[in-house]
This record gives structure tokens, sequence and C-alpha cells, in this order.
């Protein structure tokens, strides 16, 4: 078994992009995949329960010490673009925005969507995230996944996948994602393709608070509404609890205003569906993954 480094005790707020969380009893970062089966193997033995985080968006920890072991995998980041097919593979922790980026400049369309969205490719498919219409699953041809309890490693094709709005199986099975094959239309206008790449990142940062700790959509939409005009049309826009607050820009994004604890976080989130069920009759279900609650 190479090497694996375990860290005790780490501060979980620098690994998610709101800025809160408590402490991880376990911590790894993974180099490359032999390094997290190794890892892998070493939870198993003891008996430690793994939570995977990418880059930490869409996701609000708890901030009490959980006696689990987070492995971040962002390190994981190996992408292959073919220009001739449009066949693209990325490991988990590859960033969306260098997805698109990539894609652009190989003259390869159905990626634009995807610029301005701080997540992973693994945390993308976990969440089936998208933008408007968009969404990751369109894309996939297949996931190559490990199961934590028998380490045995496979892929699955996409046509056995249930993916939902913002639901992939993933959030109901045990397994980790390690890679993904995709497939992007190859041969398009480039500088086209560049523009609509630009545009959706300009549109992004004049319209969602990119400027202050967020963990991006708290809600997901619910069906012929949007979340963030539910929420403005109860006068919640800018409504503070501690040092959380519903952002000015964007009603669906709640922001850390630099001293916001995990739990005002939480608690601003049940507030808000509080008041929504009161008044609208509607129950918004959150987008955001919630650990330690």
């Amino acid at each position: 078994m190479s090497k694996i480094k375990i860290q005790n005790n780490i501060k979980l707020l620098n690994y998610t992009t709101i800025k809160v969380g408590g402490q991880a009893e376990y911590f790894s970062e993974p180099s490359n995949i032999s390094e997290l089966e190794n890892i892998l193997k070493w939870a198993s033995n003891k008996n430690i329960n793994c939570q995977i985080v990418g880059a930490g968006s869409n996701l609000l920890i708890s901030g009490h010490t959980l006696k689990e072991l987070f492995i971040c995998t962002k390190k994981l980041k190996a992408v292959n673009l073919n220009p001739e097919t449009g066949i693209l593979e990325a490991e988990s922790g590859v960033m969306l925005p260098t997805i698109a980026n990539l894609l652009a400049k190989n003259s390869c369309k159905g990626g634009e969507w995807s610029i301005g969205i701080p997540g992973t490719v693994g945390g993308a498919i976990f969440m089936n995230a998208g933008y408007g219409d968009f969404s990751i699953a369109n894309h996939l041809i297949s996931v190559k996944v490990i199961d934590p309890q028998t380490l045995h490693i496979f892929k699955i094709s996409k046509k056995d996948l249930a993916f939902q709005y913002r639901f992939s199986p993933f959030q109901k099975n045990r397994l980790i994602i390690l890679s993904a094959k995709f497939y992007f239309e190859p041969g398009g206008n480039k500088n086209l393709i560049t523009e609509t790449t630009k545009a959706n990142l300009k549109n992004k940062i004049n319209s969602q608070p990119y400027h202050l700790p967020s963990c991006g959509s708290v809600f997901k939409n619910p069906d012929n509404y949007y979340a963030g005009k539910l929420i403005e049309e109860l006068g919640l826009k800018g409504f503070k609890l501690g040092g959380a607050q519903v952002s000015t820009m964007h009603a669906n994004f709640i922001v850390n205003n630099l001293e916001a604890s995990s739990e005002d976080i939480y608690q601003l989130i049940s507030l808000i569906q509080e008041k929504v069920q009161q008044k609208k009759g509607i129950f918004l279900h959150p987008e955001v993954r919630m650990i330690g609650f």
C-alpha cells in the first residue's frame, strides 16, 4: 500500500465556498485515484464513514467536530478532450470553468453554460448541476465509480442512471465518482462559442453575488416558479440573521458577511422555508447539501 496522508482535526471552512464549517476528525486530499483507493481501504478497515468534498460549493457543513473522514478530490484533475470526436474525459476534481474554457478553445459546442460555476465534475454529476435549461447529465456518456465498501471500480452508462432536476442516484447510493466521459459537439464556430461563454460569465457576475462567500443557489426551483422570485416577493431580499444574509443581488443566494456561523445559515434556510410555506403554500427543497445537522 502506497503511503497515505491522513490529517487530523482540519478546519472545514477552508474547503467550502461559503467559508463555514467545523472540524473534520480525519481529512485527506489524494493526488491520484490509486491514493484515493488506499485512503478508502484505510477508512474501511477502521470502520470510519467517508464524506466526499469537491470544491465545497453547494455545501453547508455544521460547526461541530465531525467524527468522519473528509476526502477532498480537488487534486484529481486529469482531463483529456479529443477535438475531433468531442469526447471529453475528466477526473472528479476538474473544475467546470476549466472544461468550459477547454471546449471553447477547441471549438466544441455545448459547455458554454458551465462557465462560472465553482464546482467540480464529481460534484456537478452528484447534484446534476445546471444553468437555465442545461444540465451536466445532458452531456454524460458514462461515469467511473468506486464502491467504498468493496473497493470495486466499475463504469456505469448514462442510460442506467436516472437523472432528474438537480438529482442523481449518487445522492442515494454510496458510490464515489472517480471520473466521467462526456460528449460535446465538435467542429463548432470557435469565436461564437467563446463569445457565448464570455457572455454567460458576464451575465452570472452581474446577477449573482460572486464578491461574497456563498454556497450557490440554496433552493431548487419548484414547478412553474423561481425560488429566488418567491423569496423576493416576501420582502426577504437583504434579510439578515446573525452573519448570514439573503443576497441583495439574487434572493436564492445566502451570503456570509464574513462572521456567519453554520448555524446562522442553517436557521436562515429554515426561516425562508417557513415563510414561503406560510405565505405561498410552497415548500422549497434545498439544493444545498447539508452535513452534520
